[in-house]
């Protein structure tokens, strides 16, 4: 942390220095307008620095600096360069503490008043400079049209020091906002991944009480029938019921994360999910080192409160025709708006679905896809997809021939909306 003021301060040093070389003399004589002075004030804003012990700091270093500068290139003197640039130090330190007593760095927000309070102390420190010169000799025949150009001076310096810092807060603003952006799409899709395992236990919760009430039955049944292993079944209802419980805790944990998150965004473009499904697939073709080139268009302005349903289903879709694809490929994602239903079009043009496979990719288990040891995956994915849409009363196809693959997925409006 200190290392980091450090760099800061030096920063602030070097630029003042630098820049206050590139000037005009308007009056002849010593007194100088330089750029100086805006990587000065920019820097008391942009940084968090002591302003004080800044301006001190930046006062003798610009002395010193043009004093050696002088001698170095010019030949003259220290004397007479410390005569020539002492008044300097006034200036700095003068701008320093305007800046400081208008508490200027806790009114940031307010650009204008800080600009225009930035030219005054701009004014100031150049009244407070002249007045050194003059008493230190140098004469002064200063005009009327020579006070107006201080006054101008004043304002485009301290205008574009502030319009800067504007700018670069603005850029700043705009990288978080993209950066938070990001962060909650990814947040979203790992709440639609949530949403599909909780749709899918709840599910399988309904046939744990079945297979529950069975076992029950079938330990009465023993017990009747006075057979020894009858209290056997008994505790095979009893751990099945223990796992209901579990699966129910684990449920209630499950919704409650995807409710927090729900809380975040309640509803969404219908058009902006799309583009999310492909952003996140096109990542997802990057990383199995495909070129799968996705395109979303949905020219309506409807938006939905069940994200989450929708992302699981349409990112699954989505990312098996990526899977499916050898190398490269295209994937269009459509939706348009036919007599009351949402019509969502996954289409792609990888190898395709087999006849015989269109029978079977819906059914719970069915896969044609397998890991590098052999190892099959799951196969239900499509099948959460097609309860899911089920479940908005809507129904959902697929069409096949090699090199055209069209998902279609219809659902009410009212549904979704």
């Amino acid at each position: 942390m200190r290392d980091q003021r450090l760099l800061i301060w030096s920063i602030i040093l070097l630029s003042t220095g630098l820049l206050g070389e590139m000037k005009i003399n308007p009056f002849g004589g010593d007194f100088r307008f330089s750029l100086g002075i805006m990587a000065f004030f920019f820097g008391l804003l942009w940084f968090s620095v002591p302003v004080l012990a800044t301006g001190i700091s930046v006062g003798a270093f610009v002395v010193v600096f043009r004093i050696a500068l002088g001698l170095l290139l010019y030949d003259i003197p220290i004397p007479l360069g410390f005569a020539q640039h002492m008044p300097v130090f006034f200036y700095y330190v003068t701008f320093a503490a305007i800046i400081f007593l208008l508490k200027l760095k806790a009114n940031v927000e307010y650009h204008v008043k800080v600009a225009i309070y930035g030219a005054l102390a701009d004014m100031a420190s150049n009244g407070v400079e002249l007045l050194v010169r003059i008493a230190s000799g140098t004469p002064s025949n200063m005009s009327y049209q020579e006070y107006l150009l201080i006054i101008l001076v004043g304002l485009l310096r301290s205008f574009f020091a502030v319009g800067l810092c504007n700018m670069l807060a603005i850029r700043q603003v705009r990288a978080q906002a993209e950066q938070r952006r990001l962060e909650l799409e990814r947040l979203m899709m790992i709440n639609s991944d949530l949403f599909e395992e909780a749709f899918y236990l709840r599910k399988s919760m309904s046939h744990i009480e079945e297979i529950t009430r069975e076992s029950y039955r079938l330990y009465q049944s023993l017990k009747q029938r006075l057979y020894a292993n009858a209290a056997q079944a008994l505790q095979i209802a009893k751990h099945v019921h223990e796992l209901k419980k579990d699966s129910e805790r684990i449920l209630s944990g499950l919704f409650k994360i995807i409710h927090q998150e729900r809380m975040l965004s309640k509803r969404i473009q219908i058009a902006e999910l799309c583009a999310m499904v492909v952003r996140a697939n096109t990542n997802y073709g990057l990383l199995l080192g495909k070129q799968i080139h996705l395109h979303s268009s949905c020219n309506m302005n409807l938006s939905t409160t069940e994200i989450y349903p929708l992302l699981s289903v349409l990112n699954n879709i989505a990312s098996n025709a990526v899977e499916a694809i050898p190398q490269e490929g295209r994937i269009d994602l459509q939706v348009d708006l036919h007599d009351g239903l949402l019509l969502f079009s996954i289409i792609d043009d990888g190898p395709g679905i087999s006849a015989d496979d269109l029978e079977l990719i819906f059914h719970p288990g069915y896969t044609t896809k397998f890991d590098a040891e052999g190892n099959s995956s799951t196969g239900i994915g499509l099948s959460h997809a097609t309860d899911i849409v089920q479940l908005f009363k809507g129904d959902i196809d697929v069409t096949s021939t090699p090199g055209h693959t069209c998902f279609q997925i219809r659902i009410p409006v009212e549904h979704l909306t």
